[in-house]
């Protein structure tokens, strides 16, 4: 394979050829430099491809086995595991999160309910104080941070996205009620006995699977700082507070660490196969995860609104269900407007549409400049739903 040239790897149904032909456009017209999607429907996996190269060098090929960082895809994934403990009567979405963790009811934060945490509307899109990454690493420091902080605006009220703290928030309740972190739970309760490929954080011994992240093309120096200095408070504590992209998703110190909004590892396999769940509502290949009330619950809607930290880089309004985003009228997981899914910063996506009773996961390691519909990932799914 030379330096230029893109062999795409693995099946694709004759039907959604369409798809195919997206994903090698990718590389041809939209930058990619490795990638995978997957696609399942009604059960079957319809698309399963890999193409390009895991590093920036171009030295290793992208394999059917290759892992990569999907940055907030992960949200997905932590929010199933809140939904399977809900499900089974020991979480109340709509009790107060200190009936869980006490500690969180510092600071004027006593009636903030658990599904507010779900639904980005907590007023703890990020913390007030610097947070380093040596910090953000520690489990501990976080949560106490987290617990004795104020909120940004009046809980319940409206969303903004939690970008790195949903993870910690959900995660410390999903600690608190099962004995276990997220990454833990979700091995023992769903990706360990339904083999999925796919873990929060990565275990040393899969680091020579792991592709590495490349940074999306940088602005000049001027311009990033007009693009911050346009940014309100609580959106740089969001998205800035640390600042990390590709360069830190591929130190030992962050894959070792447990941040379960930003630094789950799998394939695009695994991450249609987690989305897919709730696509098959509750159930995956004959093994039910969740009751089809829960899964159906994930998308219950908490109220449209501009998202406080997102909501410039939509044309509409955008609405979160309890844990995912809902496609609504920006088509984000295409033209059913009550899909869901998540997306991770620079390219990655999930996405499930139970009327459909199709899932899709989509992976890479060249990060676009975007953190929600990268061009790449919205080009696979339109094209999945042109077959549909």
């Amino acid at each position: 394979m030379s330096q230029n040239e893109s062999t795409v790897h693995g099946h694709c149904d004759e039907r959604f050829g369409a798809v195919r032909t997206a994903f090698e456009e990718n590389f041809r017209d939209r930058g990619e430099l490795g990638a995978a999607v997957t696609v399942v429907v009604g059960g079957e996996t319809v698309v399963d491809l890999w193409g390009g190269w895991s590093d920036a060098a171009r030295t290793r090929p992208w394999e059917r086995d290759t892992l990569v960082n999907v940055w907030s895809t992960t949200k997905g994934p932590v929010a199933l595991c809140a939904h399977i403990l809900a499900d089974r009567g020991l979480l109340d979405f709509d009790a107060p999160v200190a009936l869980y963790w006490p500690e969180f009811a510092a600071a004027g934060k006593g009636k903030v309910l658990v599904r507010h945490l779900l639904s980005h509307r907590a007023g703890l899109a990020g913390l007030r104080e610097p947070h380093t990454l040596a910090q953000l690493c520690d489990w501990e420091l976080t949560v106490e941070r987290l617990a004795a902080t104020e909120p940004w605006w009046e809980p319940g009220t409206r969303s903004g996205y939690h970008a790195l703290t949903y993870g910690f928030l959900v995660g410390e309740v999903v600690r608190r009620v099962s004995g276990l972190l997220p990454g833990a739970f979700l091995e023992r309760e769903v990706t360990g006995p339904l083999g999925i490929d796919f873990t929060v954080g990565l275990p040393e011994k899969e680091a020579g699977r792991a592709a590495e992240l490349v940074h999306p093309p940088t602005a000049s120096s001027s311009e990033q700082a007009a693009v911050f200095s346009q940014l309100a408070p609580v959106a740089l504590a969001s998205v800035a507070n640390p600042l990390v992209g590709a360069a830190e998703a591929n130190l030992p110190e962050w894959r070792a660490a447990e941040i379960p909004a930003a630094n789950g590892h799998g394939t695009a396999r695994a991450v249609a196969a987690l989305y897919g769940i709730f696509a098959g509502r509750g159930s995956h290949d004959g093994h039910r995860v969740l009751s089809p009330d829960a899964a159906e619950r994930v998308r219950e809607g908490q109220g449209s609104c501009r998202d406080l930290v997102l909501g410039a880089g939509f044309e509409n309004e955008t609405e979160i269900g309890l844990g995912l985003w809902l496609s609504g009228p920006n088509g984000s997981y295409g033209p059913n407007p009550r899909a869901f899914g998540h997306d991770g910063f620079g390219g990655s996506c999930g996405l499930a549409d139970p009327e459909a009773g199709a899932s899709l996961g989509y992976v890479m390691n060249r990060m676009g400049p975007h953190i929600a519909d990268d061009p790449r990932k919205m080009a696979l799914i339109d094209a999945l739903y042109r077959v549909l």
